[in-house]
């Protein structure tokens, strides 16, 4: 039985910020007026948040701008944000997002700068920006009761930026570490269209990255405004609806190199027609990975082992549905870790349209070079060309050029 999920899908072609996204979930439906209650409950002060509607290129799109007061701001690190938010009366869940996306924010940022966690300081102006942004985004999501979070190839842009520390290149650092297993392009823009905050909630939050999944329906589109006027429009498309949890339109969903939980329960008493409904509804909540595993238990009694890989802050969804969905009334898990190549998409035009390309490498070599099925299968669905061959074209000229 298949699972229907609220979900969004963003499409990224001139790249995503905060504010761009907290403006596009205010555009889909977002109360404004809620989102306001909602950040008063944070123990900061000293900014104001000015939302307007504004048109980029001929998008109108609601633009949000958080002006500070740096006068009655200060340096805050990770635990002092992570303190702002735990005192705060916000919902549980919006406060574990939040503090999972500002605390991968942070991990980036003590890597590149090669200091502990606890030594990143954010600026006394960013802090209050990034609280707004990360904060309202949390809120929106769990507002609109979205589960799984699509995005396309993300355009970062081109050239360098200036900071405190003199000119950097694009992308900024930080945001190229979050951007591992995600794939980008520069594009032809010499801005940063990709923000460390846009990042970070993608890196953090993110589903599946590429073509729009199979089965989803949208419903509604929300557009958020950037700051730049620039030759194309700066706005994110977001759009709101549903997708249907199957084994086709599944997408792979962390970075590599992270670790996660395995959890087992061994069933010896439980019809098999049950298991596919079960999976669907374990990958519905965020599970990486389902399988069984044929065994026998005490007694000489042949059973399945049920096994399922999460991220830690799936674990407990995950054990509700296999102690609600299944017969056992117990189960085991331990940490495991995964490692993964790095991957990058480039798109390779044939006659017929364009193909995305999956290219995974590892320790700086190609490891394997695969077209996208979906894409492939449209092309071989208008023309009627063996979809086969249309896999062989998309490889052969994708080598060419790897």
């Amino acid at each position: 039985m298949d699972i229907k999920c609220n979900a969004i899908y963003l499409d990224c072609f001139a790249g995503i910020s905060g504010n761009m996204l907290l403006g596009a979930l205010l555009d889909a439906g977002a109360p404004v007026e809620l989102l306001r209650a909602e950040l008063a409950k944070l123990a900061v002060t000293g900014y104001q948040l000015n939302l307007s509607r504004v048109d980029k290129g001929g998008i109108n799109a609601f633009y949000l701008d958080v002006q500070v007061d740096e006068a009655v701001q200060e340096h805050r690190n990770l635990a002092d944000i992570i303190a702002i938010i735990e005192q705060s009366t916000l919902k549980p869940a919006v406060k574990e997002s939040s503090k999972a996306i500002f605390t991968r924010l942070a991990q980036a940022e003590a890597k590149v700068h090669g200091m502990p966690l606890d030594e990143i300081h954010f600026h006394e102006v960013g802090a209050v920006d990034s609280i707004v942004d990360i904060v309202g985004i949390a809120w929106a999501l769990d507002y609109l009761h979205i589960e799984h979070i699509y995005a396309s190839r993300l355009r970062v842009g081109s050239g360098f930026v200036t900071c405190c520390h003199g000119l950097i290149p694009v992308p900024a650092p930080a945001t190229a570490e979050l951007l591992h297993g995600i794939p980008y392009y520069p594009g032809d823009i010499e801005k940063e269209l990709v923000t460390p905050t846009g990042a970070a909630v993608l890196a953090t939050l993110g589903t599946g990255f590429g073509s729009m999944p199979a089965g989803f329906i949208s419903s509604k589109i929300g557009y958020g405004a950037g700051t730049w006027n620039i030759a194309i429009p700066n706005v994110l498309r977001l759009y709101l609806g549903e997708v249907t949890a199957t084994g086709e339109n599944r997408q792979d969903e962390n970075p590599k190199d992270e670790q996660f939980l395995v959890i087992e329960t061994n069933i010896d008493d439980q019809t098999p027609e049950i298991y596919g409904y079960i999976m669907d509804r374990l990958f519905a909540v965020g599970a990486l990975d389902v399988w069984l595993t044929p065994i026998i238990m005490k007694k000489n009694r042949p059973a399945t082992k049920l096994s399922v890989l999460v991220a830690p802050n799936c674990q407990n969804k995950v054990a509700e549905i296999i102690l609600q969905e299944t017969t056992s009334i117990g189960m085991r898990f331990y940490p495991v870790a995964r490692t993964m190549a790095d991957r990058e998409f480039i798109v390779i035009g044939l006659p017929w349209g364009d193909v995305q390309v999956k290219v995974s490498s590892y320790q700086g070599k190609i490891c394997n070079v695969a077209p996208e099925y979906e894409d492939c299968r449209k092309i071989a669905e208008k023309t009627g060309i063996p979809l086969k061959v249309i896999q062989q074209l998309a490889l052969k000229e994708a080598m060419s050029v790897c």
